[in-house]
């Protein structure tokens, strides 16, 4: 699979999701996967698993918030979170990658006063955070993911 996907031209990462997106993102450090769909942006997230103890990465689509990355919990309005906000949950201190860099952030939920500005830029990112809200009685969180120290290349 690692092969094919060194076959794939720049660009094509929007086509990707998951795993796939993940390699090709870690391959090309962001070069290709950071810009995604209709004009989305992605960072890889990881996380430890809050049972397993294993590090999982994520790609999530984010914006930057005053020094911050904003990503939403969404699991696209399905009444449990998603895995990777439980972890952060357990363990917020973690990384991420932008692009080619790697920056140590904590996680941590917005705010009820942050959520509706927050909430707002996230939706213009992606509209169907507002779908997926509908979908569920969960209230679906920002999370905000604060950097902690210098990034460093990836």
């Amino acid at each position: 699979m690692v092969e094919a996907l060194k076959e794939i031209p720049n660009g094509t990462a929007r086509d990707l999701h998951g795993a796939a997106h993940i390699r090709r993102y870690r391959e090309t450090k962001g070069a290709d996967g950071h810009d995604w769909r209709y004009g989305t942006t992605i960072l890889l997230l990881d996380s430890i698993g809050n049972k397993s103890g294993e590090q999982r990465t994520h790609a999530l689509i984010y914006r930057p918030w005053n020094g911050a990355y904003l990503v939403v919990a969404s699991k696209g309005g399905a009444d449990a979170p998603p895995a990777w906000s439980l972890n952060l949950k357990a363990t917020p201190d973690t990384q991420i990658q932008v692009k080619d860099q790697i920056v140590p952030v904590r996680a941590r939920v917005a705010t009820p006063d942050e959520k509706p500005a927050m909430w707002a830029e996230m939706t213009d990112a992606w509209p169907d955070y507002d779908d997926y809200q509908a979908r569920t009685d969960r209230e679906i969180p920002i999370v905000v993911l604060e950097p902690t120290g210098a990034a460093r290349p990836a």
